[in-house]
């Protein structure tokens, strides 16, 4: 443990981001799942719903620094293309 109290504060503020950032990516897996679902069902408009929800995720995921840009450009693409193939 730690002694010094700015290591203290440091540890308690570690702990409650990680909470966070652990937070936004469940949220994150969970849209992109969503999208993979609608997309297996065939559904095209509800993928598309859930496509727009996790395009959004990505975003501000990449905005805080919780992932890399060509990750979220590449998660992006993979489902819009998934999309495009269900709806021809």
């Amino acid at each position: 443990m730690p002694q010094i109290q700015s290591q203290k504060k440091r540890v308690l503020t570690n702990n409650k981001r990680n909470l966070a950032v652990s937070s936004q990516k469940s949220a994150l897996r969970t849209a992109i799942k969503n999208v993979l679902a609608a997309i297996e069902a065939k559904d095209v408009e509800a993928a598309k719903a859930a496509y727009s929800v996790a395009s959004s995720k990505l975003d501000k995921a990449v905005a805080k620094g919780i992932h890399h840009k060509n990750y979220a450009t590449r998660q992006k693409s993979r489902l819009a293309k998934a999309i495009n193939e269900i709806a021809a």
